[in-house]
């Protein structure tokens, strides 16, 4: 018989399951007292189905001498029991601890129903994560799991999202303490804001109080979105994480940015465009990261623009990133501590040092200067920031086909950001029959598709 035939049969034990006072009931220790107790005769088929937990004899009979009950169960009930934890992925190392701290598990008539359950519908739940749920949760209180899982998928959460969704939650507060009603208030609740992605994206989310921790933290939110509920949904459903943070911690970073001079409204419209604006540290990077765009010139005003545009800037590491191209842009001819270079500065946080190196190569090898480059950054500054292998193909084809000037970039250096195949080719082939190969790439390009056309 394979272990996917097998049925989850209730145990024929009369006797009652180990019961325990409470959800974190004892566990069992094996004391070195059994040592002192006069052996008796055990049932060999007995010892011989808890040896298959890898018990010895000696072990098996101190466990038998701390709960009589289990000699006396079928042995077949036993080695079913067995077979039903083994096919849910617990193995054998798994199953002779659990077996040590919770050896009611062994008889207990709710663990079927639930071994089951998990079985057929918790596909993808870790052994690790179930192991840590039956040493610490008495066999009694698993019987409501189904019922509370089963609600979360009539609400909408995929069937094959429930094993993930359960490794990343405390299983025990939210599908055994808590009441189906509670648990009913909160995925309500939660409905508002783009369910049940929000949950299989963060199932921590459903560790969270309602009234202590979700609703206060959603008022904050709306609060600083001028009161717009809808707005704060908005930048909830981009970075879930975000109801992980508690008021406090909100309102420290509110209070940061008021002193660099911001409006509550313009902090929201940042964290529009950048929610992990909030998990960024103030000390490590928030403060020095402002300081210096005041040292270059900016004002609040400036700094709020900046950030719109840029706002992963304040993420980014200095040593690893920022100051490589801070050295590559003063090598190019920008001045220290202007308006200019951070802007510049800005306009490079989307791409990687080594494609900023790679670019600038690229400018190099068909003879451009610092002085070309730093005047295309400075009128499309975008232009550092572009995939170079992209770059390439774009200047082969300026260059090698068109028959143009590479100094014609100089001109127009918005010319790189357009796409090769979708606009540049397609419009010079039209345009070349009527006009020749002499038109300005400027109006090429930059006229509206109906307009071109």
């Amino acid at each position: 018989m394979t272990l996917s035939a097998l049925r989850f049969a209730p145990t024929t034990s009369p006797f009652s399951p180990l019961r325990s006072s409470s959800l974190h009931g004892a566990p069992l220790r094996f004391t070195t007292s059994l040592a002192t107790r006069p052996r008796r005769h055990l049932c060999a088929t007995s010892i011989w189905s808890l040896q298959e937990l890898h018990l010895d004899e000696k072990e098996a009979e101190a466990l038998f001498l701390q709960h009589p009950e289990l000699e006396l169960a079928p042995p077949e009930s036993l080695r079913s029991r067995v077979l039903a934890l083994q096919s849910v992925g617990i193995d054998d190392l798994s199953l002779r601890r659990i077996v040590a701290r919770r050896p009611e598990i062994l008889l207990a008539p709710e663990l079927g129903p639930f071994l089951e359950f998990a079985r057929d519908e918790l596909k993808g739940l870790k052994p690790a994560k179930l192991e840590r749920l039956l040493t610490t949760t008495h066999p009694k209180f698993l019987t409501g799991i189904a019922a509370r899982v089963t609600r979360l998928m009539e609400h909408g959460v995929p069937g094959e999202k429930l094993g993930h969704l359960l490794n990343h939650v405390h299983i025990r507060k939210v599908f055994c303490e808590r009441p189906l009603k509670d648990l009913e208030e909160i995925i309500l609740f939660l409905k508002r804001f783009s369910w049940p992605d929000l949950v299989v994206r963060r199932p921590m989310i459903l560790n969270l109080d309602l009234h202590d921790q979700l609703i206060p933290r959603v008022e904050f939110l709306a609060e600083l979105g001028g009161g717009d509920e809808a707005a704060a949904a908005a930048l909830i459903a981009k970075l879930p994480a975000l109801l992980s943070y508690t008021v406090e911690h909100f309102k420290s970073h509110l209070e940061f940015w008021r002193s660099v001079g911001l409006s509550d409204e313009e902090l929201f419209k940042i964290a529009l465009v950048y929610p992990n604006i909030f998990s960024v540290s103030k000390e490590r990077k928030l403060g020095p990261r402002v300081e210096f765009l005041r040292q270059c010139g900016m004002d609040a005003e400036d700094i709020f623009r900046f950030l719109v545009k840029a706002p992963l800037y304040v993420s980014l590491s200095f040593k690893d990133n920022l100051s490589k191209k801070l050295t590559f842009l003063v090598k190019i001819g920008y001045k220290h501590r202007t308006r200019e270079l951070a802007w510049a500065v800005g306009a490079t946080t989307r791409t990687s040092c080594e494609n900023m190196q790679r670019v600038l190569g690229l400018f190099f090898s068909h003879g451009l200067s610092c002085d070309d480059v730093l005047g295309m950054s400075k009128k499309h500054p975008q232009v550092l920031q572009y995939n170079h292998a992209s770059l390439e193909k774009k200047m082969e084809f300026l260059i090698g086909y068109m028959e143009r000037d590479v100094g014609e970039i100089l001109v127009f250096p918005a010319f790189l950001g357009y796409k090769l195949d979708d606009r540049i080719k397609k419009r010079y082939e039209i345009k070349r029959e009527v006009r020749g190969k002499g038109m300005s790439l400027n109006k090429l390009l930059s006229v509206s598709t109906d307009r071109f056309y």
